[in-house]
């Protein structure tokens, strides 16, 4: 099993869709405190649709919360400063891809203690932003999966 760990996350909509995506594939959804909206959320219930029942999410206080409960999980973490592409990783079941804030990333303390755990997903032009969420961790979970399974 992978995990899909969203730092903060602020839009209901692209939660929601993580939420069916791993459900679909046999993920878990970590959830890190605080949200930008309340999972009882109109809006990340219908983007999950009846999937979100079956997802059971687990939720955390804080980041300290999420490593004291998940000790030894290996990490990659997503972001436009990542060194290696998604490509690039030897995925192993059990990793954890971590996801930050849909406008402004993931904090810079993360980025600096995990530095040699930075992922990227590459993208063609000079753009200024990013992928959206949920199409980011799609990505790397579909390549996750495709380098453990026989697909």
């Amino acid at each position: 099993m992978f995990h899909i760990v969203l730092h903060q996350p602020e839009i209901p909509q692209n939660t929601g869709s993580i939420g069916r995506l791993c459900v679909n594939n046999g993920a878990k959804l970590h959830l890190i405190h605080p949200l930008g909206f309340d999972t009882s959320d109109y809006y990340l219930r219908r983007a999950g649709l009846d999937y979100w029942e079956k997802l059971e999410p687990t939720h955390y206080e804080s980041w300290e919360d999420f490593l004291a409960r998940n000790p030894g999980m290996r990490l990659w973490f997503f972001t436009t400063k990542g060194a290696r592409r998604h490509t690039q990783i030897p995925w192993a079941f059990g990793d954890g891809l971590v996801f930050g804030r849909e406008t402004v990333g993931l904090p810079e303390d993360l980025l600096e203690t995990y530095k040699d755990h930075l992922v990227r997903i590459p993208m063609l032009g000079d753009h200024h932003r990013s992928l959206n969420l949920a199409q980011a961790a799609a990505i790397g979970l579909y390549e996750a999966l495709r380098q453990t399974e026989n697909w």
